[in-house]
């Protein structure tokens, strides 16, 4: 039970906050800051100060404008200090993330006078590596890189262009005026460059690295042990569970979890626990591997025991390209059955099981990568170990630079193991399936075969790494219900039956927006007849002076309605994909403050994220309802799942998940207490299906004008 004194520190503490900025208490922040509390001051302790109750677990629905940031920092800081637990923060996306760093907490510290420290965590891959920079430079200048044949797989060599970033960055660093952080380097970097100068853990040689005193990562990352909150992302913590917890942030166990945006979390886990590898590009790979061990292995002869396992190296990667080997021809049989005229090239194996042929393959393979990554394993041992061997007759910096080079191999070896592990066993009959497929992609300019495998719900992970070990948890989110219930999160989440489950109501006055099913509306099923409706009636719907958003299910459908349209239409409108998603809402925005009028045709990212308020954005214009594209593999291996169990996954899966994207498409008009507009839905079947009229009923108490033949 939330103990009294606790009790009267939060309710005086949201009391000056609010005085503070003189603001007045919104209702459903007041609700949510007493069901927060409520859960997490409800947890009972054993003697060794441990949870020892179940219910621990709170899932808040807070509609935009609630100000849930504050309410849940207000209720759980408190408690969490007074239980002596850490409070980690996680959300899904960096801006949020900074946001709550660098403006939630330092205002709520402020104006509450709650007394707390905090920090920001971000992984090893967002923080520049020295080592690997210095390197790339060095070989750069001395036109001596032995090892660039092992990363041109994946790394074309460095441009001159690229090594003149690299050359700012040093220098940046050099003179206080950048933390190595990404985000905080002023131009925006590609993922290909910045993966040639940052690391992972098992590239990593961490306190031996000769940078160590000057590492941006582990600078941030020794700021964490004596803070009270910890803000992170949801990639970060699934990383540290998936290490067994408490490697990279705080004990599950030790710590109360708020999950921010918590919508993306079963998404997020299903990334982070799929596998997928490319047969053509792995073979290539073992094959450089192997003709540059020669290389490698004279570099750090003599470092503890590594002659011994490298001397096994050669017939470890050869057996692996074996196999490998045998893989393509089993796939391109099966490839031939795959038809041509679909938009993607992909054969999935139906239920998640896979030919015989396929399977014994998979166990050799998921064995030799094994055997392959355990001797890189052994080997980056030994090196470590002799970076604090004084007597090492091997050159520091051998030793490091090739720690971080077989490190990159064991984690490759690793990743192929984990992938033909779960290709190797068949799933049990009563657990949930992975869904398993492989898609014709180009590589290099020639073709490959890239096999995947994933769990098709998050549920049991999250279960198992998560609810049940965690000490607390709250996960909150504007849209975590569909059509009015918790289920479709629960099975996705797998967030326990006794959770306090809530929903608490934004502040906006929901009637400020009209939405339309206009009498010209098609069904969106006749995909001609939709896509001619629109292009006739955009024009007559849409004001040109106003600021807009158009939302469209499919990316040809899109471009066929904007390739159609007058060409004084064409003028006013920004098309996601011919520029960046942020240079489209800056030139939008850019026109709306100059006066004119201004339209966007987006796809689903425009749908959720979007903070268009005011005179950016009156109309919403969403084509059709927002069903998922049947050909994702996993979503179809859930469907076919749901179905073999007797369920119906058109009703279980389609509609509630159509409902939550429609949720968040609405929610892009809305987004002051001042805001008002229109929201028109294009699609008859909102109105003459009955999961169509479910849906609706679902939507906020918009006021409604429906037109009926």
């Amino acid at each position: 039970m939330l103990k009294p004194k606790v009790k009267q520190e939060i309710q005086g503490a949201y009391t000056r906050f609010l005085d503070s900025k003189g603001l007045k208490a919104r209702y459903g922040q007041k609700l949510m800051i007493a069901e927060v509390a409520r859960t997490l001051g409800g947890i009972e302790l054993d003697d060794e100060e441990k949870r020892s109750s179940e219910g621990h677990v709170c899932v808040v629905e807070a509609g935009t404008g609630t100000g849930k940031t504050v309410a849940y920092l207000l209720a759980a800081l408190p408690i969490a200090k007074a239980l002596g637990k850490k409070l980690v923060v996680s959300t899904a996306t960096v801006a949020l993330q900074e946001q709550i760093v660098h403006k939630d907490l330092p205002e709520l510290k402020q104006h509450s006078e709650l007394k707390f420290n905090f920090a920001l965590a971000k992984g090893r891959g967002r923080y520049l590596c020295l080592s690997k920079i210095d390197r790339l430079l060095m070989e750069h200048e001395s036109s001596v890189n032995p090892t660039q044949a092992l990363y041109e797989d994946e790394l074309p060599q460095a441009s001159e262009q690229s090594v003149k970033i690299y050359q700012s960055m040093v220098e940046a660093l050099a003179g206080n005026k950048w933390d190595g952080d990404r985000d905080n380097w002023p131009e925006t970097v590609q993922q290909e460059d910045w993966s040639r100068v940052t690391t992972d853990h098992r590239q990593c040689t961490g306190r031996r690295c000769s940078n160590v005193s000057a590492c941006s990562f582990l600078k941030s990352r020794d700021s964490l042990g004596s803070v009270d909150c910890i803000v992170a992302n949801h990639d970060l913590v699934l990383a540290d569970l998936a290490l067994g917890g408490g490697a990279i942030l705080p004990d599950p166990a030790e710590t109360i979890y708020i999950f921010d945006e918590g919508h993306h979390l079963p998404d997020k886990a299903l990334n982070h626990f799929a596998h997928h590898s490319r047969v053509q590009s792995t073979t290539k790979w073992l094959d450089q591997c192997n003709k540059q061990l020669g290389i490698v292995l004279g570099q750090i002869s003599g470092a503890g025991n590594v002659d011994h396992f490298g001397e096994q190296l050669p017939a470890a990667l050869m057996e692996c390209k074996r196999h490998q080997d045998l893989v393509w021809p089993l796939l391109q049989d099966l490839a031939d059955d795959i038809k041509p005229d679909e938009r993607t090239l992909r054969y999935r194996f139906e239920q998640g099981v896979v030919p015989d042929n396929i399977q014994l393959l998979a166990v050799e393979l998921a064995r030799n990568f094994d055997r392959l990554s355990d001797l890189l394993d052994k080997m980056g041992r030994e090196l470590s170990e002799s970076m604090d061997d004084s007597f090492c007759k091997v050159p520091k910096v051998d030793l490091e630079t090739n720690y971080t080079l077989l490190g990159s191999w064991q984690a490759r070896a690793a990743a192929n193991q984990s992938l033909w592990a779960s290709y190797a066993s068949p799933d049990k009959s009563e657990y949930v399936p992975t869904a398993r497929w492989f898609t014709v992609v180009e590589s290099s300019g020639y073709l490959d075969f890239e096999v995947c495998s994933s769990p098709i719900l998050a549920a049991g992970t999250l279960r198992n790494s998560l609810w049940e070990n965690c000490f607390g948890a709250v996960v909150t989110s504007a849209t975590l219900t569909a059509l009015g219930r918790f289920d479709r999160y629960q099975m996705r989440a797998g967030t326990p039956s006794d959770s306090h489950y809530q929903v608490v109501p934004s502040p906006f006055d929901f009637s400020a927006a009209e939405l339309n099913v206009p009498v010209e509306a098609v069904d969106a099923n006749e995909a001609q007849a939709h896509s001619m409706a629109l292009i006739k009636h955009i024009p007559v719907m849409i004001d040109k002076s106003k600021g807009s958003l158009v939302l469209f299910s499919s990316r040809r459908q899109m471009e066929e309605v904007n390739e159609s349209l007058p060409v004084s239409w064409q003028d006013l409108i920004l098309v996601q994909g011919d520029r960046s998603k942020q240079e489209i809402l800056v030139q939008h925005k850019k026109r709306i403050d100059e006066g004119k009028g201004s339209i966007i045709f987006g796809l689903a990212s425009f749908a959720e994220g979007v903070d268009l308020p005011g005179e950016y954005c009156t109309h919403v214009v969403i084509a059709k309802i927002p069903f998922a594209v049947p050909d994702d593999p996993v979503e179809a291996a859930l469907a076919e799942w749901i179905e073999a169990r007797g369920g119906n996954p058109f009703m279980e899966i389609s509609v509630p998940d159509a409902a939550l994207k429609l949720v968040q498409a609405c929610g892009r008009l809305l987004r002051s207490e001042s805001d008002r507009g229109t929201i028109t839905l294009f699609d008859r079947r909102m109105i003459s299906r009955r999961y169509g009229k479910a849906i609706l009923n679902s939507l906020p108490p918009f006021t409604r004008n429906i037109a009926s033949r």
